[in-house]
């Protein structure tokens, strides 16, 4: 939801989200909402589709996942 932390969010905690597009920008510009707030029911998501830009911005697609969550620390197999 473009513009709309706190629409995003309401989805988010209501399990109404089967689709996301993430836009990942290479730069800090401080302090913001969290995407993934507290109340947020957890849920997989499988990567569908990728895209950089030539400034290095990710354009990222991840459909739902029926697939059980698996959580670990990163860079374990």
């Amino acid at each position: 939801m473009h513009g709309s932390g706190n629409f995003i969010q309401t989805l988010l905690n209501n399990d109404l989200v089967d689709e996301m597009w993430l836009k990942i920008f290479p730069i800090v510009l401080g302090k913001g909402k969290r995407l993934f707030a507290e109340g947020v029911i957890p849920v997989a998501f499988t990567l569908t589709e990728t895209k950089v830009t030539s400034k290095g911005i990710i354009f990222a697609n991840y459909l739902r996942s029926e697939e059980e969550i698996k959580t670990g620390t990163m860079g374990e197999k």
